[in-house]
């Protein structure tokens, strides 16, 4: 059962084109020990203990990165390496895990420092990404060390994969959006079973792979890397990890970019109404650029999922396109504007009888490859969330829920507040928190970029997670355009004023607006 939203720039990477330029507008389980070190002065009160010497010594061994079923081998440019941080912050001379970095190194003069990406997910696999987004970010690497990792739990680093290729494929059968009480426990069952897999297969780790253990692995990286603070580039939910870690140091706080924003302020019911909201808008704007009427071409979708749901659709792959695979396929296209006519044909074709293109988007979004191997990104995902996420609605919770989340979307609301209950249903770890803590007073300014058509991270988290770091902290960059994420997504303005800031710590004008 995967989760109809994920906060990752690398969502639909198969389906994503480059923009173009637009105008502008300034509107204003190893082991380690080894003697314990006290905290450096940089650190915050709130990081927890010091780190022993063995941690925060090491000298990472770069060398040729190796390719994966998953990902192909990079070029000559990228070195990769692998450090151990511990697996329990709260016991810094116990056991360790690995943790793969990648790096592609400066290739200017007056070099600034590392900087770190994460692309989101949670769950995403930054060994994987790095080497293809770096010609989007070719202006930072003359004075930065390009730097990616795979956060714990993800891929190379003691990544975690819960099921079985066929298992996965068995699981897309069940109903996203129950019917009736069968279905139902359908939904819950499998629900369970993946978190008993995954208890499984990450043992102990599955404790230990958080937000909040993930941001104290940066600022291990970040001495490991011989960095006096932290620069950083947050994407989707690399923007609440990039919070969680000012909160927790920000006196290491350098130059934070947060492109694509998690508002901080929601809880799991929240974030969902935000999503369901969020893609519904880009729903609206795609089917008016098709000259549809909103409201109508809403409901024609929707009619067209009932009609998948009582007779899945055939495909030239013999699969049957299921309601579940079908929604994914419809909401996969409004990541990025330039996506728009790939929904257009593939629901031109469905009501046609014929579900091959929107299986299709949906195998890419949800890592399958043409061999049916599914990659582990959404395992990862839910993994790191659901030990993040304290809120565990039951369906009972739900299903009062309904009537607010089908009225705020037509065709996303309902599967996404079932997902509220099916995501972490009998999780075998408790969450940690409702909402994230952000707030880094006396941290550098850290510029908070938002898209006004975002879908999966709506516009409104930028403010607040603006606010939530603090006055003086939280810049706000506005880009009035479509799609998930700003930064090199076709605006001129966006790009120039966040190269201006990475690269010579020019902070502009809290709300500047670029449209």
């Amino acid at each position: 059962m995967p989760r109809f939203v994920r906060w990752t720039a690398a969502a639909a990477a198969a389906l994503l084109v480059a923009g173009c330029g637009s105008g502008t507008s300034d509107s204003d389980d190893g082991k380690g020990s080894g003697a314990a070190t006290p905290p450096s002065a940089t650190s915050s009160s709130r990081a927890g203990p010091g780190l022993p010497a063995s941690l925060t010594s090491q000298k990472p061994d770069w060398g040729r990165c190796e390719g994966t079923s998953d990902s192909p081998t990079p070029g000559s440019d990228w070195q990769c390496a692998t450090i151990k941080v511990p697996l329990d912050y709260a016991k810094p001379d116990g056991g360790t895990i690995g943790l793969a970095l990648i790096r592609a190194k400066a290739t200017g003069g007056s070099r600034i420092g590392s900087l770190p990406f994460n692309f989101g997910g949670p769950g995403q696999s930054g060994i994987s990404v790095m080497p293809s987004y770096a010609g989007t970010v070719s202006e930072l690497r003359r004075r930065y060390d390009l730097v990616s990792w795979d956060p714990r739990g993800v891929g190379a680093s003691e990544g975690v994969r819960c099921r079985g290729d066929k298992e996965i494929q068995a699981a897309e059968a069940v109903d996203p959006s129950p019917d009736d009480a069968a279905e139902e426990k359908a939904y819950l069952q499998d629900a369970a079973d993946f978190g008993k897999g995954c208890a499984k297969a990450a043992g102990n780790l599955v404790a230990h792979v958080s937000t909040t253990d993930s941001a104290r692995d940066m600022d291990l990286m970040r001495q490991i890397l011989g960095d006096t603070k932290t620069h950083y580039f947050g994407i989707s939910y690399g923007t609440e990890l990039g919070g969680v870690y000012a909160h927790l140091f920000p006196k290491n706080v350098g130059r934070l970019i947060l492109d694509a924003v998690v508002d901080p302020s929601a809880d799991m019911v929240g974030h969902a109404k935000n999503q369901a909201r969020g893609f519904q808008r880009a729903l609206d704007d795609y089917l008016k650029s098709t000259g549809q009427n909103p409201e109508e071409g809403s409901r024609k979708i929707s009619a067209l999922l009932k009609r998948i749901d009582a007779e899945p659709l055939p495909t030239s792959s013999g699969r049957k396109l299921t309601q579940g695979l079908a929604l994914t396929g419809v909401l996969v296209p409004l990541y990025s504007k330039q996506s728009w006519p790939a929904l257009t044909s593939a629901l031109d074709a469905a009501e046609q009888g014929d579900g091959s293109d929107l299986l299709a988007l949906a195998d890419g979004y949800n890592d399958r490859d043409a061999s049916g191997h599914y990659g582990t990104t959404t395992h990862a995902q839910r993994v790191i969330s659901c030990l993040d996420d304290k809120q565990r609605p039951t369906a009972a919770q739900t299903r009062k829920l309904l009537p607010e989340f089908r009225k705020i979307s037509t065709v996303f609301g309902e599967y996404m507040g079932w997902d509220t209950a099916g995501w972490c249903h009998d999780w075998p770890v408790a969450g940690q928190y409702d909402t994230p803590e952000v707030g880094a007073p006396g941290a550098a300014p850290v510029l908070v970029v938002g898209n006004t058509g975002d879908p999966a991270t709506p516009y409104e988290g930028t403010r607040k997670m603006a606010d939530e770091l603090g006055k003086g902290v939280g810049v706000v960059l506005t880009w009035q355009g479509e799609g998930h994420g700003a930064y090199g997504s076709g605006s001129d303005c966006v790009d120039s004023t966040v190269n201006a800031y990475l690269l010579d710590g020019t902070v502009p004008r809290d709300g500047k607006v670029c449209s």
